[in-house]
């Protein structure tokens, strides 16, 4: 290995993309059983190592020197070899503070809560004191010293301004979970979560609903990654790369979400920019089909249109766990606020708004088959998709023209 991270689980990272986008240099993705971690630092077969859950601290008693900051945090996240010898660093220090500058989240004289006891959280807690925070609670599922349970969070710290999130709820393939409800903190005027696959996990998406500043581990990432790459090849840190190789991956790893009515073009644009683009093309309509055993029109005459929007239901959330796809989404989708919530957190959705008198009633669409109910359905849904869209696009154009706007649209 040259360059590389190691970690448990690393099917969700995003480390490579990052690398990639600041320097030209191998980069390779190695899981490690706790039982391979020591055999590992004793090889010293690797250039330099970025280090995730759950070994950030694991790693420390393996190195032969470790940075006066890494060493009072804690955890150590980038790990060097410089002949023979290994360096322990921690620019996660310098990816979170990056974050909260970028995203508005003020730390000062605010009562921070931590949730998670790893070597995020004990990177979160130097960063929080270094910015003056007034209060600094680490919130554990088990009561030790030094921390709170959840339970006594929600009982006696519900006067928390900042929450910080360095637990994996809410990662990928369990993007629907969520480490607080953060209703219950009225005072609270910052969320940043350290998980950034889903790109917007449901507590920021809570905290954006609200008007809170809020932010995913992505930022955070970037910057540590660029910090990681200077350490790795003996050179100045040029904090300029942290905005491209931010912008860059995101772009890569959003998803472009077509919602609209039944006949605006979805299917036929979202095929166009897939093909433009290299991206993956997903349908919610042929996943609940394929799910169903039958096309949607039949069941539906079947079964009723409650059961298939139940069916529909886990198409969306299966939809909503890719990146760096297009996926069209059927006309309803939208009506479910839950389905909104799961598409938001990997994609922007985008309104492909073609008129009344463009779209057509079709006898195999059971919900659409006449004038009227094309009409209806038309007047009823157009201020729900215009309330959830992130970009609207004309949609009395052609195909070949409303895939451009989305591609340019999507352009970092």
């Amino acid at each position: 290995m040259q360059f590389g991270l190691i970690g448990g689980v690393l099917g969700h990272s995003y480390s490579r993309e990052i690398h990639a986008a600041i320097a030209d240099y191998e980069y390779e993705l190695k899981e490690l059983i706790p039982e391979e971690v020591k055999a590992f630092f004793e090889n010293r077969d690797f250039k330099g190592v970025n280090v995730t859950i759950p070994y950030k601290q694991t790693v420390m008693p393996f190195l032969d020197e470790i940075s006066e900051n890494a060493r009072a945090i804690g955890a150590v996240n980038t790990v060097v070899n410089k002949n023979g010898r290994l360096y322990g660093y921690n620019t996660d220090f310098f990816g979170m503070t990056a974050m909260f500058e970028k995203y508005g989240i003020k730390i000062k004289d605010k009562k921070v809560l931590i949730l998670g006891t790893g070597g995020t959280s004990k990177t979160a807690f130097a960063a929080a004191k270094s910015l003056g925070a007034g209060e600094i609670l680490t919130v554990s599922r088990t009561k030790s010293e030094g921390t709170v349970t959840y339970d006594e969070a929600l009982s006696l710290h519900t006067d928390a301004q900042i929450i910080i999130n360095t637990t994996p709820v809410g990662m990928f393939p369990n993007g629907g979970k969520k480490p607080v409800d953060i209703s219950l903190f009225p005072s609270l005027c910052g969320v940043a979560d350290a998980v950034y696959n889903p790109l917007r996990t449901n507590l920021v998406l809570d905290a954006l609903e609200r008007g809170i500043p809020a932010c995913g581990g992505l930022y955070m990432l970037s910057a540590q990654g660029v910090m990681a790459s200077a350490l790795f090849r003996g050179i100045s840190c040029d904090t300029s790369l942290v905005e491209k190789a931010f912008a860059q991956v995101e772009a890569g790893k959003k998803n472009i979400v077509l919602i609209g009515m039944p006949t605006s073009g979805k299917t036929s644009v979202g095929t166009l920019i897939a093909e433009k683009t290299g991206r993956k093309f997903y349908d919610t309509d042929e996943i609940t089909a394929e799910n169903a055993g039958m096309p949607i029109p039949e069941y539906i005459n079947k079964n009723g249109e409650a059961l298939f929007r139940e069916k529909e239901k886990i198409a969306v959330e299966k939809a909503s766990e890719y990146s760096g796809a297009v996926i069209a989404t059927g006309g309803g989708a939208v009506l479910d606020k839950e389905n909104v919530r799961a598409l938001k957190r990997n994609g922007t959705l985008i309104f492909l708004n073609r008129p009344l008198e463009k779209l057509r009633a079709a006898g195999d669409r059971p919900l659409s088959d006449s004038s009227e109910k094309l009409k209806k359905m038309f007047e009823t849904r157009l201020p729900v998709y215009m309330s959830c869209a992130d970009a609207v696009i004309d949609g009395d154009i052609t195909v070949e023209q409303a895939a451009q706007a989305v591609i340019k649209e999507m352009k970092p």
